[in-house]
């Protein structure tokens, strides 16, 4: 669904990624990052953040939580990083960068509150008493006061199937009131997910009725807190973000938002519209045979985020930079139920595909939940491409030494 994206808005990229896999210096199954147009990407909408009063914590997991494009975007300006459970948590702390957010999506483990809060997140997203007791007591143990965020819910807001969770609407007073008797605990604000979700109807993106919700938690909460403490309250409101949907979120009352997709350039919108922000992902294979005529190109990274539903996939394939424009492939790509070993190609009957050529697919990534790679490549801007790192998708650094 991005690749016309990729090859309109970004050409010198596709190209430098057929060079460098070529080359030896990517390896086949990659998701390869313009690490350039992120750090322009994050700056742009940095700055409109900042017109707005918006506090910015990036979303790691899309992007495998490779160090190097933390530093990208903590260069750009970002003001923290939100972890999506512990495993991204650790690649933000060890390399670093300031972990502003954690708990949310994914709630913190008993056994692991205590790792949490050496990290010293900004804030902690809790959803039940239970939960904020752990992360109190965690806290206490090392004199720490942590910043409490509550997911709150009620009846008509939207949840993914397995995402459900938090303090009913009606419930909220009753929380407020047991985190402030918590010692290592303090009640900072309100979350939810998603506030925004893309309508593939009107092709444009929405509030959940989840954004209603916060808005009646924070009246509730600031008539809690009092007068005097109402300002401070975090209304945190993640999904689907992007330059394009900020002052959307701050006049419905947030405070804190996450990109993720948006600093790639592949929110939905971005598939649609001319957004300011540029495609900066590609996920890269090879072909790895041909069958009976059919050439079969290598997986491990083929999961495409389902946000718009079914269609049809299609691959650049190309051994030149050159090539890099030539018309796309349309793949069979391996059911969701099956391990991603292979995803078959079909071109029409006038190409002709080689083993070894470059394999290059453009698509919504979620590397986290993949065995593939994670490369960083600076220069594609200036002309002198060159990759600056490699990383597995826990963020640990990959020794590649590949060859042609």
């Amino acid at each position: 669904m991005f690749l016309q994206s990729l090859l309109r808005k970004n050409p010198t990229f596709m190209e430098a990624v057929v060079a460098l896999h070529q080359a030896g210096s990517i390896p086949a199954n990659s998701y390869v990052i313009d690490l350039d147009a992120v750090a322009a990407n994050t700056s742009h909408l940095m700055d409109e953040a900042k017109k707005l009063g918006l506090t910015v914590y990036a979303m790691t997991k899309q992007l495998g939580r490779a160090p190097g494009v933390l530093d990208a975007m903590s260069g750009a300006g970002v003001d923290g990083f939100v972890a999506v459970d512990m495993t991204c948590a650790r690649p933000i702390s060890t390399n670093g960068h300031k972990l502003g957010h954690i708990g949310h999506l994914v709630q913190v483990a008993a056994g692991q509150t205590g790792e949490a809060v050496a990290m010293q997140p900004d804030y902690w997203t809790v959803f039940s008493p239970n939960k904020a007791a752990e992360a109190s007591a965690a806290a206490s143990r090392i004199g720490r006061v942590q910043d409490l965020l509550v997911r709150v819910f009620a009846p008509g807001d939207e949840f993914y199937p397995g995402h459900e969770g938090g303090i009913l609407l009606e419930d909220l007073p009753a929380m407020i009131a047991h985190i402030d008797k918590l010692p290592g605990a303090r009640f900072a604000g309100l979350t939810t997910f998603p506030a925004l979700l893309f309508d593939s109807a009107t092709g444009r993106v929405r509030t959940t009725p989840n954004m209603a919700t916060l808005a009646r938690a924070a009246e509730s909460a600031g008539q809690y807190l009092g007068e005097d403490n109402q300002g401070l309250l975090q209304i945190n409101a993640p999904g689907t973000t992007s330059t394009a949907v900020l002052a959307l979120l701050a006049a419905a009352g947030a405070t804190q938002v996450e990109p993720g997709h948006g600093l790639t350039g592949t929110t939905p919108l971005h598939a649609l519209d001319d957004l300011p922000e540029q495609p900066a992902v590609c996920y890269v294979s090879e072909i790895a045979h041909i069958h009976q005529g059919t050439p079969f190109c290598f997986g491990g990274g083929l999961y495409i985020d389902p946000v718009f539903g079914d269609y049809q996939t299609t691959a650049v394939v190309a051994r030149d930079p050159g090539e890099a424009i030539t018309r796309p492939i349309p793949v069979d790509m391996p059911d969701p139920a099956s391990i991603d070993y292979y995803a078959k190609l079909n071109p029409e009957s006038d190409r002709t595909v080689s083993e070894g050529d470059t394999v290059v697919f453009g698509f919504r990534i979620q590397a986290f939940v993949t065995r593939a790679f994670v490369a960083g490549v600076a220069g594609v801007r200036s002309g002198i491409p060159s990759v600056a790192g490699i990383w597995d998708v826990l963020g640990n650094p990959v020794n590649w030494e590949g060859s042609r």
